[in-house]
């Protein structure tokens, strides 16, 4: 458990969030490699007192590979070469305050390691990752704190603690709160902000639906009065009503608190609910990206309207639509030019041969010969 929040970092605080500011709130703390925290503070003020949407996160060609290979002596013997998963590969894009940023892609295709290297879990092996300096509530400026809301609201809860101390324990790690009472009642506040009761502190988590510890686990990263949220798919587990439930949730503490979400699904129905961005990610890489609005209206990359094919129609449930075929190819040994060739029903020689860049069209950014 103390892995899984050990990506947090100082930053402001939500007002909504606290009864008084704490006496370690202009502190900071250190990043993994690849990872900068602070930009120019005079600059975050600036755009603060214009009212202006900054920059909170800035990816820059950010790539994670992992060496698979044999031991070496097998592969002296058995003459094999070196072999080399590309996880996430020259991955660029920014994250704008109080927006929500979402990257969809089906299994396998990076997401989840791309979301471990923005809370630190996870070094690049090349590019960047920069956190902005922004305004904190009490007036100073300094970097965000970040936290992470895990898929599996089973696993990633310790069943042996209750749910209350599993909510203290950020405040008490981080010094959020002077005394244990001011504690205990932050988390009674905080298990009401995410819909629960005062008295589920005292119960464990094997008494709770999937839902209710789904919204644990919300409490559990507001204790730590985050700004920016990373939500590696916290619904996928939930059943379709309970899922409406928690992106309501998040939707209505985002409005309140002022969060940031880096949100991250296989499913693009569930995006569309609450992104203001999207980007679709395909074998390590962005292959289109853009506003939601424009994504949803105009995709322009094969594999986006695939997706798009995917989520039902009540209105015209016997629409015609092309099937999705074959599997997601092997990152580490990925197919020649474009990576979706292989699966395309457009594809032409050209696809076979040469990666398409990503470059803008329209509203959008598109990594695609034919778009």
């Amino acid at each position: 458990m103390r892995e899984q929040m050990a990506a947090s970092t100082d930053s402001p605080r939500p007002e909504e969030l606290r009864s008084g500011v704490p006496k370690n709130a202009s502190g900071g703390s250190g990043a993994s490699a690849g990872i900068a925290r602070g930009a120019s503070g005079g600059a975050a003020r600036d755009e603060d007192l214009r009212g202006e949407r900054s920059p909170i996160l800035t990816v820059s060609a950010a790539s994670c590979r992992f060496d698979v290979s044999a031991p070496a002596l097998t592969r002296l013997l058995s003459r094999q070469p070196r072999r080399i998963l590309r996880a996430v590969e020259d991955v660029s894009f920014t994250v704008e305050r109080g927006t929500t940023f979402s990257i969809v892609g089906e299994s396998g295709c990076g997401k989840s390691t791309l979301a471990r290297m923005v809370v630190g879990l996870q070094r690049p092996t090349e590019g960047s990752l920069r956190f902005h300096d922004i305004r904190r509530a009490d007036g100073t400026v300094g970097p965000p704190r970040v936290q992470m809301i895990f898929q599996d609201p089973y696993a990633s809860l310790n069943p042996r603690w209750r749910v209350g101390d599993i909510i203290a324990e950020p405040i008490r790690e981080l010094k959020l709160r002077p005394d244990a009472a001011a504690t205990q009642e932050r988390v009674g506040d905080l298990l009401e902000i995410v819909g629960l009761s005062r008295a589920d502190a005292q119960r464990y988590p094997h008494a709770f639906s999937g839902g209710q510890r789904q919204r644990i686990s919300i409490a559990r990263a507001l204790a730590t009065e985050a700004d920016f949220l990373v939500c590696d798919e916290p619904t996928s587990a939930l059943d379709v009503s309970v899922q409406a439930q928690v992106l309501n949730l998040m939707v209505k503490l985002q409005k309140e608190l002022g969060l940031t979400y880096l949100f991250i699904s296989h499913n693009l129905s569930v995006v569309r609910h609450m992104s203001d961005q999207i980007a679709i990610m395909y074998l390590g890489r962005f292959v289109e990206s853009g506003s939601a609005e424009e994504v949803f209206s105009q995709a322009r990359h094969p594999y986006t309207r695939l997706l798009l094919d995917t989520i039902p129609d009540v209105e015209r449930p016997n629409r015609n639509r092309k099937p999705m075929s074959g599997e997601v190819p092997s990152p580490i040994a990925p197919p020649p030019g474009c990576a979706f060739h292989p699966r395309c029903p457009n594809a032409i020689e050209t696809c076979r041969v040469e990666a398409p860049a990503l470059r803008p069209i329209g509203g959008a950014i598109v990594a695609c010969h034919l778009a």
